[in-house]
C-alpha cells in the first residue's frame, strides 16, 4: 500500500514519481525538507523532493564519488568530506586507509535522521563518537564555506577533498549552489597537500539533464591540471576529480592503483575504472 508519492523534478518538463510505502521520518530542518521512507528500492533518503539515495544503489553512487578520487591522490590520510550526509562517503576514506576525516555538514537534524533511520552510513552510536571527535571521524554541522575559510586561517591540509551536495540548481534561495562555483573550488584547491585532489558529485550524463555536468566539466577544466571523469555504468551520475598538477592518462592511473591501494572491489573494479573514465562526446567536444 502507497503512502505518499514523491515527484521528482528530473528536468525541463519532466518529473519521476517514487511510490513511498511507509514514512520513517519527515520534517523540515532549518534548510530543507527531509522524508526517509520504504521504497521500491529499500529505505530511501529525499530533500525536498528529490532523491538523495536509496538502500539499493547507494554504495554504488558512493563508491563511483570516492574511490575515482581517493586513486587520484597521491596520499589518503587526512580527508574532508562536504555534505554527504547518511556517513557512507567518511567511512569508505577510513576503509581506504585516511586517519582523520572532517565530516562537515550544515544540517545537523537531516545527519541525525540519517543515522537514526538508514540501514547505511553513520549509525547513532558511530555519529555520537564523530561528534565528540572520538576516532578518525570528526563531524562539523558547519557551513562549509566558512569551515574552509577557518581551515585555512588553522594550516590545515588535506590529501582528498570530496564534495558531495544535492544537485546545483536554478534556485535562487538554494544556498548549496555557492559550494559548487569556481571560487569554492579554489578554496578547496588552497588545502591540499602536493598531489591532492578535489572530488564532486557533478550531475548527469544524459543529454536531456546534463546542464550541471557540462558546467561542472568547464569549472574543472579551468581549475585544475588534470580532471578525472567517472560515469557509473549502474547508476545515473557521473563524477569529477581534479588534481593541480598535469597528469598522463589519469583513467589508467586509478585503474592500475585499483589492486594496491587495499580498496575493496565492491561495486567496481579496473575494468569499470578503464571503461568509465571517457568523458562523454558531448563534453569532450567543447
Amino acid at each position: 500500500m502507497v503512502q505518499r508519492v514523491i515527484v521528482e523534478p528530473m528536468g525541463a518538463g519532466l518529473t519521476r514519481n517514487w511510490d513511498v510505502e511507509e514514512v520513517l521520518f519527515e520534517g523540515r530542518t532549518a534548510f530543507q525538507n527531509v522524508l526517509i521512507g520504504r521504497t521500491a528500492q529499500g529505505i530511501s533518503l529525499f530533500c525536498d523532493d528529490e532523491r538523495q539515495s536509496t538502500e539499493l544503489s547507494q554504495l554504488v553512487y558512493h563508491e563511483a564519488l570516492m574511490i575515482p578520487a581517493l586513486l587520484l591522490a597521491e596520499r589518503v590520510e587526512r580527508v574532508l568530506i562536504i555534505g554527504s550526509s547518511e556517513g557512507v562517503a567518511s567511512e569508505l576514506a577510513v576503509a581506504a586507509g585516511a586517519e582523520v576525516v572532517d565530516h562537515v555538514d550544515i544540517d545537523a537534524e537531516a545527519v541525525r535522521a540519517c543515522a537514526e533511520h538508514l540501514p547505511y552510513g553513520y549509525t547513532l552510536d558511530d555519529l555520537a563518537r564523530a561528534e565528540r571527535g572520538e576516532g578518525k571521524i570528526r563531524i562539523h554541522y558547519r557551513d562549509g564555506w566558512e569551515f574552509l575559510a577557518d581551515a585555512r586561517e588553522r594550516g590545515d591540509s588535506y590529501d582528498v577533498v570530496v564534495i558531495d551536495l544535492p544537485d546545483e540548481n536554478d534556485d535562487p534561495e538554494a544556498q548549496h549552489n555557492r559550494l559548487y562555483g569556481a571560487d569554492f573550488l579554489a578554496r578547496c584547491t588552497a588545502l591540499l597537500t602536493d598531489g591532492g585532489v578535489v572530488g564532486c558529485q557533478a550531475g548527469c550524463p544524459t543529454l536531456w539533464r546534463n546542464q550541471t555536468l557540462t558546467t561542472s566539466w568547464r569549472r574543472f577544466g579551468e581549475s585544475f591540471g588534470t580532471v578525472l571523469y567517472y560515469g557509473s555504468d549502474e547508476h545515473e551520475w557521473a563524477f569529477l576529480s581534479g588534481r593541480a598538477d598535469a597528469l598522463e592518462e589519469p583513467g589508467a592511473l586509478v585503474a592500475e592503483k585499483l589492486g594496491k591501494a587495499g580498496i575493496g572491489e565492491s561495486t567496481l573494479d579496473e575494468e569499470a575504472l578503464r571503461a568509465n573514465t571517457m568523458p562523454p562526446f558531448s563534453l569532450r567536444r567543447h
